[in-house]
């Protein structure tokens, strides 16, 4: 029988510091940890220790000259030819061993979901989707997920699907298995002419001999909870049927949110609960309930962060909250006391998080549907599917 859901977690995985004033506030992830525990979530997961990812895990992805910066930038030596010391990744003490421990962390739930009892698992730290082969890019030093996968295709696994729900494009994830058939990437975000990195248009389908195992839904700003949903449901779950991944591999990156301050879509908290359900629905049917998730972006780190988190455990463990739970008064307090900001009083935004299955039918007039399709018209003839209908 398959143990509980696997919970990756080590306090000292929030020395992944940029220090003050930076987005990526490791604030985020304290909170959750709280939220979850005040929620009495805890109890529904088991806590696995961390163990960073050794030299040898990570160059399974990155360049050996890019691992030796990151070490020389923990000692105060900036590169940032590979992206080491520039405003979106200042360099801080020990950074090599900080971020391997973000990467071992998702390896350590990888590790588990194809070899141990627990089909499912979640590295609420991880999800550095932007880091590159041999450069650090938005955020992220070393690609956790990238690791993750590599060690299971190195461990038996013939096909893995990863899906991307952040509001940024999962860039890296998609360029270290651009020309890897066994991978398939699928990447739902604001569209790049509006976002960083500006990439990721329907087009972008994958190398030679890969072709159609990257999959782009570039979203107009703005887009909100029934249109974004619709999309994810349009293009992973036809996709992820068709390719029969081994395991499924999410990224929950909550910048999509409309209070974000670095991205413009409008997705609820209600919504990113409904996309979470979604995936593990898609999980259980198609991955033989092999399911990796991973947290990501997101910058509102009161309001939204906590609550999109716990939801995302609540669904790993099998126990959804209903959105209309309260926030536990203790916690609220605490955020009340520490930062001088009233935390929402409830797991739900209030909107009802409504999806409109693409089989009720394509609107051409309709922006986000036009997205849809283009992308469905790229990729879905790779796979044999009918870019309308199915």
């Amino acid at each position: 029988m398959p143990g509980l859901p696997l919970l990756m977690w080590s306090d000292d995985l929030l020395d992944y510091d940029f220090g003050a004033g930076h987005p990526m506030a490791p604030l985020r992830l304290r909170l959750t940890l709280e939220l979850l525990e005040e929620l009495g979530l805890l109890d529904a997961v088991e806590r696995r220790a961390v163990v960073p990812a050794t030299g040898e895990d990570l160059a399974r992805v990155h360049d050996p000259d890019f691992i030796a910066a990151v070490r020389a930038a923990g000692e105060g030596v900036p590169c940032p030819e590979r992206g080491l010391g520039d405003t979106d990744n200042p360099i801080f003490g020990q950074v090599h061993t900080a971020a391997s421990r973000v990467a071992g962390s998702t390896l350590g739930a990888a590790r588990e979901v194809w070899t141990g009892t627990s089909r499912r698992a979640v590295s609420i730290a991880g999800g550095m989707h932007h880091a590159m082969g041999g450069r650090a890019s938005g955020f992220c030093v070393y690609n956790d997920v990238a690791v993750a996968i590599a060690w299971l295709l190195a461990h038996g696994v013939e096909r893995v699907a990863y899906v991307d729900i952040d509001a940024h494009h999962g860039d890296g994830v998609e360029r270290i298995f651009w020309d890897d058939d066994r991978v398939l990437t699928i990447s739902v975000h604001q569209h790049p002419r509006s976002l960083f990195p500006g990439t990721g248009y329907a087009q972008d389908t994958g190398g030679p001999g890969a072709q159609g195992t990257a999959v782009n839904l570039p979203l107009p700003a703005g887009t909100s909870d029934a249109a974004w949903l619709r999309g994810l449901e349009a293009v992973a779950a036809p996709l992820v049927e068709a390719f029969a991944p081994q395991v499924l591999v999410t990224q929950h990156g909550c910048d999509t949110h409309g209070t974000d301050p670095l991205a413009a879509l409008d997705v609820s908290v209600d919504a990113q609960r409904r996309a979470a359900l979604l995936l593990a629905d898609l999980a259980d049917r198609y991955a033989d309930g092999r399911w990796l998730v991973t947290g990501g972006g997101g910058y509102e780190v009161v309001g939204v962060v906590p609550r999109v988190w716990a939801h995302l455990v609540a669904v790993v463990a099998g126990r959804p909250l209903d959105p209309d739970t309260p926030v536990p008064p203790g916690w609220r307090a605490r955020v009340r006391d520490m930062s001088d900001v009233d935390a929402p009083a409830t797991m739900s935004d209030g909107r009802p998080a409504t999806l409109t299955p693409w089989s009720s039918g394509f609107n051409p007039d309709d922006e986000v549907d036009r997205a849809i399709m283009a992308t469905r018209n790229a990729v879905f003839p790779w796979h044999g599917l009918d870019p309308l209908t199915r």
